[in-house]
């Protein structure tokens, strides 16, 4: 991490547990669990140091993080089941290299459209709920 670096996924500060719930440490990532669960099993898949773009990482590197995101897609599918599974690598504003992953269902929210980043009614669980779908996801790891 270099000097000056105000990377919430480098410090893991509060900012990164008022927004997500670690899952687990995968080969060259971090899979966490969004907290915001309009699309149930949303989860996020953080490249292990700081790097803002795939160009960054040399092939190696660039192979085993796409390992690990279809490692933790399929994961999501077996849990979750939905229909289709969105792919978000946005980082407009906040310049470390992240995939967001995140289940679609055809009678869901979006369905047919991109997703919603932070949707206006937040659905938020218990801690009871949140660790039953991180129990669910760690067991199809």
């Amino acid at each position: 991490m270099s000097i000056g670096n105000d990377c919430f996924y480098c410090l893991k500060d509060q900012r990164l547990d008022d927004l997500m719930i670690e899952i687990s440490k995968m080969e060259v990532s971090t899979l966490y669990l969004f907290k915001e669960q309009t699309y149930e099993g949303r989860c996020v898949l953080a490249y292990k140091g700081h790097q803002n773009h795939l160009t960054e990482l040399d092939d190696k590197e660039y192979a085993l993080y796409m390992k690990d995101l279809a490692r933790a897609a399929k994961a999501i599918m077996k849990a979750f089941n939905p229909d289709k599974l969105n792919y978000g690598a946005y980082s407009d504003k906040l310049s470390h290299l992240h995939f967001h992953l995140v289940p679609k269902y055809q009678d869901g929210p979006s369905w047919g459209g991109t997703f919603e980043m932070m949707p206006a009614k937040k659905v938020l669980l218990s801690e009871a709920e949140y660790i039953k779908m991180i129990n669910l996801i760690q067991k199809n790891l």
